[in-house]
């Protein structure tokens, strides 16, 4: 899968669905130099082992250049990550969805979830660094049948769309194909 060039982009939001090659996709396009930081969003979860070996395979696969923060304990950690990365920094963010299901425990609400978001998004805007989101795609799926997963298909939804009015960049990857949304092939 071919990447985007890094001379044309600052900020870049890389959707898709489940095992769509989204990650994959963002950790070509972040580079293999060792300025990457991988910021992982998820937290290990006692007794799931098949999410667990998600999160090893991540990880395995990341080169042994790149520096990794987690922030799956805290999440709000991550508008900090963000607003400190230098200019020559690449932050690799993967991915928002995870993100936004550890903002929801911490908060109490809708409107404290997008305020939240909102923090982020003026991090991004301020951001020199060349920064990298991953995110599952949550706007071609059914409207979930239960009221917390309609306030996380909300929330998810929101922060893709705040965070894609910040990148110049915006790739929908279907089935390991990318596909330009915003900013150009």
């Amino acid at each position: 899968m071919a990447a985007l060039s890094r001379s044309t982009w600052r900020r870049a939001l890389v959707l898709g669905g489940i095992r769509s090659g989204k990650s994959g996709y963002a950790e070509d396009l972040a580079g293999t130099g060792d300025d990457v930081r991988y910021v992982a969003t998820a937290r290990r979860i006692p007794g799931d082992h098949e999410w667990n070996t998600r999160i090893d395979t991540h990880r395995a696969r990341r080169p042994r250049t790149w520096t990794t923060a987690e922030v799956g304990e805290h999440p709000l950690s991550l508008i900090d990550l963000v607003t400190g990365a230098a200019d020559e920094d690449t932050l690799l963010v993967d991915d928002i969805g995870t993100w936004v299901s550890s903002v929801m425990e911490i908060t109490h609400g809708p409107a404290e979830v997008t305020g939240v978001v909102e923090l982020l998004v003026g991090a991004i805007r301020g951001c020199p660094a060349r920064l990298v989101f991953v995110s599952p795609e949550v706007g071609l799926s059914i409207v979930p049948a239960t009221a917390e997963a309609r306030a996380f298909a909300d929330a998810l939804g929101l922060a893709n769309h705040l965070i894609s009015g910040a990148c110049d960049r915006v790739v929908l990857v279907i089935a390991g194909n990318a596909v330009p949304v915003k900013g150009g092939p």
